[in-house]
């Protein structure tokens, strides 16, 4: 009865305090696991369980979408390309930091993301003049660890086991700095956490391996890489690269959110990169080849050198839906942490204390410390039980019982044949004799000769209870203690009191300062820059797109930012990846009309058609520090760049899902973050040039002339559609259009002024399908790209890129007006228009 009492809930928020979440976890299982009701899954170091809501998400997002192969260049093959880029931002963020640091090799799993860095690593062999490449690694490591050595055994190098307790022990008392006589590559190999025991091992190890103040680094001179396993520790706990600049860090997913399987990452700091050296060559990893000759040029970019053949790309997208559940249920990886931690250390303080009735104890447990902070321990518990005799009880009868209560665990050695070892006091003379009585790893032979061949292990997830550990030890208590149950007061109280690391999550989360010398210049007033008079070449109208491919706000006189037009693409719409949209995926945008009103600070979202009518809603122009919190900051990309954005809430977003049919969101690029135009080497000066969330440039510029033209072409094909010139100008999407004297003249200009701003042409426009719909109903046809095409020789370039100058002296912002005079420059090898 005493047991009974303790093992009580009581006794748990005492322990504990709480789950660590803020939401019922009871509501959450009832939504998200009802497929465990019965069952206590205590197996999560193996693989934690996915949320039902992560499937049926999935389901519903791959049956809505065309996802072909990333290689290809069709619109299902880019939404698949831009899906699977936005999932490596989005890991990265999940271990805070950023793709300037680290590119992300997908893998089949952590495993096989070691074997890549150890086929690749550039290991020299032993000479007469020099010692060669070590490879170092604890013995509390896993297999896939530890088997690197049958790569490098073969190559002369040195293969050097440590025991955890070496590395600072035997360190030296200060860095030994770059060895510049010896460049010879060394490779250092340990867990994050074990995942035998649990123990995490510090982090701070990366540094000092690096710097050759810890042991065996210390003792060696060359250049020393860090491969830190992370697949046990990111499962329940956070890695912040930032703090831990590891060159190579395995993970795999299915250890985190239990869906997908079969799929993992190595994580490749960009500074170490440079030294993976590989030989074979898949599909996809090579910039050129030939088949008859040994030529062959590896791709530029780390990912795809080492991603041989097509990615798991469905997986990799079901990735996007696993990080939304996970954050969504928990809250984030801190909360996990603690919450599993909690139940752990729980389970841990009672098992440890409950005795037989003669007193002796019922568990022999694996543990470093007294399990009292998350910081130094995991959510992993390793015992064997003993009976009242103090002979261990073989884990193959603890299991078969366990599964007659439907409680699942972990039994044998784990794939981590050195911690085993090292816990269980087995030698290496007695590993070979249990080999020769027939026991190898993953069977039931439990015991050998008297002595344990393995233990149990329990470990925890995000979706495990008090319940869960309440259950199972009530089953232990039942089942392996000779009554009556005692506990052993003395123990309980010590550990009880041991102080648990309860410090509350601390998020830092970047304020965000808006800039807004745009809305002051409106408010204070501005210098007019432009003349504004006609002539032979005018600007006829001005227009922004405030959200990238919906609607056009036609305006007469409108600033001019650092960034382009104030408020042109300055929000765009993503699907529930995080994939911004488009009219070629989903025509329907453009019957969003947004209309930026300065005067209130708000971004009107409004649509109406014959088939479509919504409510008006708005957004705020501008972001302030009430606000900020509940604009999240995310990663997204446009036209191949990564952009740092802002989330702008749950009621945009779900206007824009009911309107468009599928879940997406509104998001807008954030103030703070500055994305400059892609070098070219004929820019000059434009190459410093900011952008807002554009293709290619500040701004896009047709001719009235030209389209006229393609009007008439247009007219003059028997399957042409009728429509008029303004429908077609409306489909070419500019920001400029001008009255010119000839069709095209603008294909030659060098520059062109309008007003008094300088503008740079950047290049013509590369036309694609998504002139072919019609910005008032979102139908789509072939034109007018195919009489484009068919009156410019297979040439689909209309209209020009353009980037501004702005006068020396000028305030920081100028503004352009309708009707202003246009001046071209030629270039310098063009002397007459085409």
């Amino acid at each position: 009865m005493e047991f009974h009492n303790l093992n009580s809930l009581e006794t748990f928020k005492e322990v504990c305090g709480h789950y660590g979440y803020r939401e019922n976890l009871e509501d959450v299982l009832e939504a998200e696991f009802t497929r465990i009701k019965g069952t206590v899954y205590l197996d999560h170091a193996a693989t934690t369980l996915y949320p039902e809501s992560l499937v049926r998400s999935y389901c519903l997002d791959i049956s809505r979408n065309v996802y072909g192969n990333p290689h290809s260049h069709n619109p299902s093959s880019r939404l698949t390309h831009e899906t699977v880029e936005r999932v490596r931002y989005r890991i990265l963020q999940h271990f805070n930091t950023t793709p300037e640091e680290y590119s992300v090799i997908f893998t089949s799993g952590c495993t096989a993301a070691i074997k890549l860095v150890a086929e690749a690593f550039p290991w020299r062999s032993r000479t007469e003049s020099e010692a060669g490449s070590h490879f170092c690694y604890f013995t509390d490591n896993h297999t896939s660890v530890v088997g690197i050595r049958g790569l490098t055994s073969n190559r002369g190098v040195v293969s050097l086991p440590v025991f955890p307790e070496e590395v600072e022990n035997r360190a030296k008392d200060k860095a030994q700095g770059e060895d510049t006589l010896c460049q010879t590559p060394h490779l250092f190999c340990y867990p994050a956490q074990s995942n035998f025991s649990g123990r995490k091992y510090p982090l701070s190890h990366v540094k000092g391996i690096q710097a050759r103040r810890l042991y065996p680094a210390c003792n060696h001179g060359g250049q020393w890489f860090v491969l830190l396993d992370a697949a046990s520790l990111v499962s329940c706990s956070p890695l912040n690269l930032r703090d831990c600049p590891a060159d190579f860090i395995p993970v795999s997913f299915y250890k985190i959110f239990g869906f997908p399987t079969g799929l993992g990452a190595l994580l490749v700091h960009n500074n170490s990169a440079g030294i993976l050296k590989k030989a074979y060559f898949g599909g996809g990893t090579a910039s050129a080849y030939l088949s008859g000759e040994d030529y062959y040029v590896q791709a530029a970019n780390l990912s795809d050198r080492f991603e041989d053949g097509t990615v798991s790309f469905l997986d990799i997208i079901a990735l996007n839906h696993s990080f939304e559940a996970l954050y969504r249920i928990t809250g984030g990886i801190q909360n996990i942490q603690q919450h599993t931690f909690g139940l752990a250390r729980y389970t841990y303080i009672l098992l440890s204390s409950l005795c037989h009735g003669n007193g002796r104890p019922v568990a022999q447990m694996y543990v470093q410390g007294q399990f009292d902070s998350p910081s130094t321990q995991g959510a992993i518990l390793n015992f064997n039980l003993i009976d009242s005799h103090g002979d261990i009880i073989g884990y193959s009868q603890v299991d078969r019982m366990a599964c007659l209560f439907n409680i699942h665990v972990r039994t044998g050695c784990f794939c981590n044949t050195g911690a085993c070892q090292s816990f269980l006091g087995i030698t290496n003379q007695q590993m070979k004799r249990n080999l020769e009585a027939g026991h190898v790893c993953g069977d039931t032979i439990d015991m050998v000769d008297g002595q344990p061949t393995g233990s149990v292990r329990v470990s925890f997830g995000y979706m495990s209870t008090f319940d869960d550990c309440q259950k199972f030890l009530s089953f232990v208590a039942e089942c392996f203690v000779k009554k009556p149950v005692t506990i052993n007061h003395a123990r309980l109280e010590r550990l009880k009191a041991a102080s648990a690391s309860n410090e509350e999550t601390t998020v830092n989360i970047k304020e965000v300062t808006c800039k807004v010398e745009e809305k002051k210049v409106m408010q204070k007033g501005f210098e007019l820059l432009c003349v504004s008079h006609e002539g032979p070449r005018t600007l006829t109208n001005i227009y922004i797109y405030p959200i990238k491919s919906c609607g056009a706000f036609e305006v007469h006189n409108w600033p001019v930012g650092p960034q382009g037009l104030l408020y042109d693409r300055s929000w765009m719409v993503v699907n529930g990846n995080g994939v911004c949209l488009s009219q070629k995926q989903e025509p329907r945008l453009c019957l969003i009309r947004p209309q930026v009103r300065l005067s209130s600070n708000e971004l009107l979202l409004q649509a109406s058609s014959q088939s479509v009518r919504m409510n008006t809603i708005s957004v705020p122009l501008e972001i302030t520090s009430a606000t900020h919190a509940s604009y999240p900051v995310c990663q997204s990309k446009v036209c191949g760049d990564r952009v740092e954005t802002m989330d702008c809430g749950d009621e945009a977003a779900s206007w824009l899902s009911d309107l468009v049919g599928q879940p997406c969101r509104l998001i807008r690029q954030s103030p703070e973050y500055t994305r400059h135009m892609k070098n070219k080497s004929d820019t000059g000066a434009a190459s410093s040039s900011s952008l807002s969330l554009v293709n290619e440039a500040q701004y896009l510029m047709i001719n009235r002339a030209s389209v006229e033209l393609i009007h008439k072409v247009m007219s003059s094909r028997q399957d042409h559609p009728q429509t008029d010139t303004q429908n077609i100008i409306s489909r070419f999407r500019a920001n400029f259009v001008i009255s010119g004297v000839e069709p095209f003249e603008e294909d030659v200009w060098s520059h062109v002024i309008i007003g008094n701003i300088r503008f740079i042409v950047r290049g013509q426009c590369v036309r694609c399908q998504m002139i072919g719909v019609d910005q008032n109903t979102a139908t789509k046809t072939k034109e007018p790209l195919m009489s484009l095409s068919a009156y410019r020789n297979g040439k689909v370039t209309f209209g020009v890129y353009l980037t501004h100058q702005l006068p020396e002296g000028s305030p920081t912002a100028c503004v352009l007006s309708a009707g202003s005079h246009i001046l071209p420059e030629l270039h310098a090898s063009s002397s007459v228009y085409p």
